[in-house]
């Protein structure tokens, strides 16, 4: 018997099939999906490969299998093979999405709730670990090792980092030397719901609207039908109510749910409210903040059937699950359910694809629709059901726009308007909880001689750098890298050098000044580096009654805080000002969203917007908290210059360290899509740099093209790809992205 094996490889040459004879002995344990270890090429090295294939012969002189390590199921490699082809990327790379995080014993480390170990985390920022392994400042392969491993893994034990990297402790120790990490002693608990011990709850009564739309959707689970469904409720209509009754009924016929949820920070929250709701035993959390220990059990659980109930960020729609009873995917519109990473696969397509498989309903709820999912609804690919009104009989907030040019005009330069101080400091009075959204982190945006104009770039990257007060530094936030805070310029050698733009940090630090009694808490990438962060930060808000919590978009979504009725946004247009076509959908969204927060138990709430574009509609209908007037201005706007949902947009990103090069490989593949794909129904815009051109000292360009991906399109820009491969660009990396979360 031959096998047909990909070669776990990034090598886009690589992504094709070898042929391996299976050794009689194991006949009977390799099939497809079985990841199997080969001799490869000339050298005596061993390479880690999939089955994907079996057949009777080849004709080829072949070399054996040496041995198998572990199995994925044939509908696993089907699934990733139609991820390659949608997605432009090698099997191996989406075959990797559905394996276990780590496969060998760790007896080491089960849970003994009295046992303590060592536990590893890093001491640096990401960006600056990244940059010192770019730069070759750390020279040692094993270290780079560890360190690549512990940003996925922050928080695992010494004992896991030798299993899974095959480095050994005193490689950890060195790095800790070096100031890369830190090693805390800590007990053990692989268990990530070990310590929830929270009250139960009962089914609530649900409202006419809740119970048509669970109604509809039992209707479906009942008769193993796959249909797709978009629950479209405003915020606080009681949305997470439905999710639970729904999956009650997916247990009681014997069968098991997916949840997703976009972001790290709403996983707690979710987790609790079903915690509260269903046993302990029957749940499994998966997401990147777990250690990887514990996301090895997690598996384990789901594997062997125990976990009924599956709750994950975006990956953990490729667990190993079983007679699949309903998926649900929360807060849909967020664009965190596309990755940005090789592969650049949408969670909601591989869900539908699940789902359609295990004749199931696909359950998106939203109170803010991505405006595609909203559209096909319209055009009845999916089925509507409406939640119209909050929950509790509570009141949607009282929302004022505050244009800012007026208050400048008025000699307000703080960061707050008058109406913000006052309605914060009557807040304080009244010993309620205040919500301040700023969609940038650091204390200021960028840096700028006043005199000419010179603006402090990063070395690598084609972009301003941001100051960090904490630290005193400038960083960069696409590569990491850093330097001391400038203060002559090195054009005019002026000393007249000043910071622009507003971030969290300087944020806190204003309010700390003007209200020196309030509580205050701040949430964003920079204060949830380590594990738990994200659910400590949120718990503290809530059960310590922090008067004052500031943060990015972490905090604007799906939470649920009782005491909170003033929500502030201190500068709409951040998300307005970006060279991406779904600007006012992303404002909208996100300003609906955060007006959400507030007055959510009977009380009163208010939301006030602080902008310097207060007659822009999308910020318009966000006061009158109106999708549909938004939607119908938008969808116009969309059809007028051909935009999704009316076509796709396909990506083709060039990255290298050679622009001769770049300009060579994106021109010729621009001719060959030119002369290939249909004219009438393909629009293949010329290459161009990237609206950021450079980035880690490697010279962006790309390809737009807007038309709808067919498969024929895609069979046409696949074989492009391949001549470019074969050709010999050595310094050249492409990807490609279907529908991107960001045009940059």
């Amino acid at each position: 018997m031959i096998a047909e094996i990909v070669i776990n490889r990034s090598a886009k040459k690589l992504n094709r099939t070898f042929d391996y004879k299976i050794p009689k002995e194991l006949e009977e344990l390799v099939m497809i999906g079985s990841t199997v270890i080969v001799p490869f090429g000339k050298s005596s090295t061993l390479e880690e490969g999939y089955v994907i294939g079996i057949k009777e012969n080849t004709s080829y002189e072949v070399k054996d299998i040496v041995k198998i390590k572990h199995n994925l199921t044939e509908k696993q490699i089907e699934l990733a093979q139609w991820m390659a082809k949608r997605y432009f990327c090698n099997i191996s790379d989406c075959i990797k999405q559905m394996l276990q995080p780590g496969t060998k014993s760790k007896k080491e480390t089960r849970n003994i709730q009295d046992k303590t170990i060592n536990v590893v985390f890093l001491s640096k920022d990401i960006e600056e670990i990244q940059f010192d392994i770019e730069t070759d400042k750390i020279k040692s392969e094993k270290q780079k090792k560890v360190l690549q491993f512990l940003k996925n893994n922050d928080g695992v034990t010494i004992t896991e980092i030798e299993l899974f990297t095959g480095c050994t402790r005193a490689i950890v120790k060195t790095l800790e030397k070096n100031g890369y990490v830190e090693i805390v002693e800590k007990k053990v608990e692989r268990d990530p719901l070990a310590n929830k011990k929270i009250e139960k709850t009962e089914n609530l009564q649900l409202t006419d609207e809740q119970k048509y739309a669970y109604d509809k959707i039992t209707k479906k689970m009942n008769q193993n039908e796959y249909e797709q469904f978009l629950l479209f409720g405003v915020t606080g209509s009681g949305k997470t109510e439905v999710y639970l009754q729904l999956i009650g009924e997916s247990i009681k016929n014997g069968k098991t749910a997916i949840v997703l949820v976009p972001e790290i920070s709403l996983t707690p929250q979710m987790i609790d409210r079903f915690v509260a709701r269903f046993s302990k035993e029957e749940i499994a959390v998966l997401h990147s903040k777990l250690s990887i220990g514990e996301r090895y059990d997690e598996w384990n659980k789901i594997k062997e059937g125990k976990a009924r109930i599956i709750i994950g960020a975006r990956s953990a729609i490729f667990a190993p699950t079983q007679n699949i009873g309903i998926i649900i995917i929360d807060e849909e519109h967020d664009s965190s359910y596309k990755s940005e990473a090789i592969p650049k696969y949408d969670a909601k397509e591989i869900a539908k694809k699940i789902a359609k498989e295990n004749n199931c309903p696909l359950l998106l709820g939203s109170a803010t629709p991505d405006l595609v999912t909203y559209y096909n609804s319209k055009k009845g690919k999916i089925k509507l059901l409406e939640l119209t009104k909050r929950a509790n009989n509570s009141k949607l907030p009282n929302v004022k726009i505050i244009d800012l040019k007026m208050e400048l005009a008025n000699g307000n330069r703080s960061m707050l308007s008058i109406d913000l101080y006052n309605e914060i400091e009557q807040n304080l009075k009244n010993h309620k909880q205040t919500i301040l959204f700023l969609n940038r982190r650091g204390y200021s945006t960028f840096i700028m001689c006043r005199e000419c104009g010179y603006t402090v770039k990063c070395k690598n990257c084609n972009i301003s750098l941001t100051y960090h007060k904490s630290e005193n530094k400038l960083k960069c936030h696409y590569c990491g890298y850093e330097e001391n805070v400038v203060t002559i310029c090195p054009e005019c050698h002026s000393t007249k050098i000043r910071y622009f733009g507003t971030g969290t940090q300087k944020l806190e630090q204003e309010i700390n000044k003007l209200f020196p009694k309030a509580s205050t808490i701040r949430m964003d990438i920079d204060t949830v580096t380590k594990k738990n962060s994200h659910e400590e930060i949120l718990n503290k808000f809530k059960n310590e009654n922090i008067d004052i919590l500031i943060g990015t978009q972490m905090v604007v979504k799906g939470h649920h805080f009782p005491n909170v009725t003033l929500v502030g946004v201190i500068a709409a247009d951040s998300s307005l000002n970006i060279d991406d076509y779904r600007a006012n959908e992303r404002t909208f969204q996100i300003l609906t969203q955060v007006a959400g927060r507030a007055g959510r138990e009977g009380l009163e709430g208010k939301v006030i917007i602080q902008t310097y574009n207060p007659e822009n509609f999308s910020i318009l209908c966000a006061q009158e908290q109106n999708y549909d007037k938004f939607y119908n201005t938008e969808i116009a706007l969309r059809k007028q210059l051909n935009y999704p949902p009316f076509c796709d947009i396909i990506l083709i990103g060039f990255n290298s360290l050679v622009e001769k090069e770049i300009i060579e490989v994106s021109h010729k593949l621009y001719e060959y899509l030119k002369k290939n794909l249909d004219n009438q129904f393909f629009n293949v815009l010329k290459p161009m740099p990237s609206p950021i051109d450079k980035i880690q000292n490697k010279f962006r360009w790309r390809i737009i093209i807007k038309g709808n991906l067919t498969e024929d399109a895609s069979q046409i820009i696949n074989k492009g790809l391949k001549e470019i491969y074969n050709s010999n660009y050595k310094n050249t990396r492409i990807t490609i992205d279907v529908n991107p979360n960001n045009m940059i």
